[in-house]
């Protein structure tokens, strides 16, 4: 099976001639500005430990599997020590407050190891990732003494966390829950319900777990009004931070899943645990809007994680596999066929897969760098990125993993049938990506958010900012000419954007189920769109160094070989979403239930 290896020339193209991370993070104020050196030692530490500690358990993972045993759950081997290693390192509060414990460093930098982790092993990322969801609640609303009690061994490592919305009839829909909080007289809250779907919910990794968790106040207005927000540790912790006693918390069983098998999907039950209020009584989704914005860019940068790993295995794959002769005569005259590489579907493939990784990887950084500003700019910078991360947040979840999946399966598809057994490796990436369009909010629930509460909920204010933004750049380039075949198409797709949206709107003001209908083909035309912008700006940068006489020719050729293939064969599946999302919605709800069949 192959090994990961971390994509670090990507990511040094990308944050030093398509972004210039300097500049930007020395125009940071408020937090831990990285000199260059630092964070090429970030880079560097996340990438070893990705390759060395992380990607030897991809597989052992996904062949063990996690372990019920009478409420207790086990990881697969070497689980627990890579956590150890990773805790010990600091990475987990790499991006936390200094003044919480943590290092203070730009969110931006949390996005990009994230990916080189997750790449060696998304199950591991998992634990990792959702350790820190309390502590993002709890810097959201937490009072001081709730943070002085829970923070430290969280950025620690010595806890991890959770999330714990869905019950068992309550999904998308958190509004149905049924979980209830029972008031103390000391000022907590006794907390009796089921949650399913929580990852990491029992493990065998660290002493405590606390869980963020929503559920309703006895007299709470019925729906999302009548939300609130708590942490429930494991184990009871006393005001010095130590671990007590344990706190009705039980795990009654774990999934048996298609993919992230080393991952811990639990049921889990609260009875009468001592939960902690977060923020104000009924107002649990905003004092959780941070935690899940932060869950659904982390879930965009696992449509990411898989899709690299799966254009860097088929790649290597397609160089080292002879099959038959190139139409064009032998290459490889000395062999008896020519390696795959050289077959235009092959290649097509592994073109598709580089152009879709590599914009998504652009589109994160810049959706980083807009994290970083909305907490650490100046009072305009915070509003014009906040603004601009409203309309691109959902647009990246569902577009990243969308796509992500796409590369997988192009991955299995250039490994042919040793693609479809387990020796490679590739089907795994194939499982592991599949749930990414489901959690953490749906393709088509990020899709009706996109078009329906950010576009229309706005007044298109916020996709102006957008449009706006991207016609500027446009018309800055225009006397460029080395990349006006990026830049004319780039211009005339924002204009078709904004038509597109005024046309589904005027549609929408007669009949709401024109938005429902037209959302996810208008989500994917919006995600196209972004990684059209990311390649221009690609294109852009790699021309400049080509025009400075740069000695590596091929690879910044290569970048912009790949913004050419994703202008005229990707780009025009925005026409074919366009005609989809314009055909109405009588396409979709005219057919009766007994039309559907039996």
């Amino acid at each position: 099976m192959p090994q990961y290896r971390a994509p670090l020339r990507e990511v040094d193209f990308l944050l030093k001639d398509v972004f210039d991370s300097a500049t930007h993070y020395d125009g940071l104020n408020g937090c831990e500005q990285p000199t260059p050196e630092l964070l090429d030692a970030i880079i560097q530490g996340s990438a070893e430990f990705a390759e060395q500690v992380v990607s030897p358990l991809f597989a052992i993972g996904d062949q063990q599997g996690c372990r019920f045993d009478n409420g207790d759950v086990y990881t697969p081997d070497g689980y627990a020590e890579a956590f150890r290693l990773y805790a010990e390192g600091g990475w987990q509060g790499l991006t936390a407050p200094a003044d919480e414990g943590g290092q203070g460093l730009p969110p931006s930098l949390g996005f990009i190891v994230s990916e080189l982790v997750g790449s060696g092993s998304w199950a591991f990322n998992m634990y990792t990732g959702l350790a820190l969801a309390p502590v993002t609640c709890l810097l959201g609303a937490g009072t001081p003494a709730q943070k002085q009690q829970y923070l430290p061994k969280l950025l620690s490592g010595e806890w991890a966390g959770t999330m714990c919305l869905t019950e068992s009839h309550c999904g998308s829909d958190v509004g149905l829950l049924r979980t209830k909080a029972k008031r103390n007289d000391d000022g907590s809250y006794d907390i009796t319900g089921t949650k399913i779907f929580v990852s990491g919910g029992e493990q065998d990794i660290t002493e405590n777990i606390i869980h963020s968790i929503l559920a309703r106040v006895e007299g709470a207005p019925p729906g999302t009004k009548g939300v609130s927000l708590f942490i429930v540790p494991k184990r009871l912790v006393d005001a010095g931070g130590e671990c007590g006693e344990f706190n009705g918390v039980s795990c009654s069983s774990i999934e048996h899943k298609m993919g992230l098998k080393a991952s811990a999907t639990c049921v889990m039950n609260f009875d009468g645990s001592k939960g902690y209020l977060l923020g104000k009584e009924n107002r649990g989704l905003e004092a959780m809007f941070g935690l899940m914005n932060t869950a659904r860019v982390g879930t965009a940068v696992q449509g990411l994680a898989m899709g690299q790993v799966a254009f860097q295995w088929a790649l290597a794959y397609a160089r080292e596999r002879e099959q038959m002769r190139s139409l064009t005569g032998a290459k490889n005259p000395e062999g008896e066929a020519d390696p795959i590489m050289v077959h235009p579907d092959v290649r097509r493939m592994l073109i598709t897969q580089k152009a879709l990784v590599e914009g998504n990887r652009a589109l994160i950084y810049w959706l980083g760098q807009l994290v970083d500003l909305s907490r650490f700019g100046d009072e305009a910078e915070q509003k014009s990125a906040s603004d601009l991360l409203e309309l691109l947040t959902p647009i990246a979840k569902a577009f990243c993993t969308e796509s992500g999946q796409e590369v997988a399966a192009l991955g299995l598809q250039v490994f042919g049938g040793h693609g479809y057994v387990a020796d490679n490796g590739i089907e795994q990436l194939v499982r592991d990506a599949r749930i990414a369009t489901v959690y953490e909010g749906t393709t088509g629930i990020q899709a009706l958010d996109l078009i329906g509460r950010k576009v229309l909920g706005s007044g298109g204010a916020l996709l102006r900012n957008a449009t706006d933004l991207i016609r500027g750049y446009c018309e800055e380039q225009a006397s460029n000419t080395a990349i006006s075949e990026f830049v004319g198409p780039l211009s005339k797709l924002i204009d078709a954007w904004d038509e597109l949206t005024k046309s589904i709107t005027e549609r929408a003001i007669k009949n709401l189920d024109e938005l429902g209908s037209s959302s996810v083909d208008y989500a994917m035309f919006s995600g196209y769109t972004a990684l059209a912008y990311m390649w221009v700006r690609m294109a852009d940068a790699a021309q400049a160094m080509l025009d400075a006489g740069t000695s590596e020719t091929d690879f910044y050729e290569g970048k912009l070989a790949a913004a050419r293939f994703y202008f005229t064969r990707i780009l025009p599946r925005t026409d074919a979403h366009a005609r989809a999302a314009l055909a109405g919605a009588d396409s979709v709800m005219s057919i009766t239930d007994a039309g559907f069949g039996e």
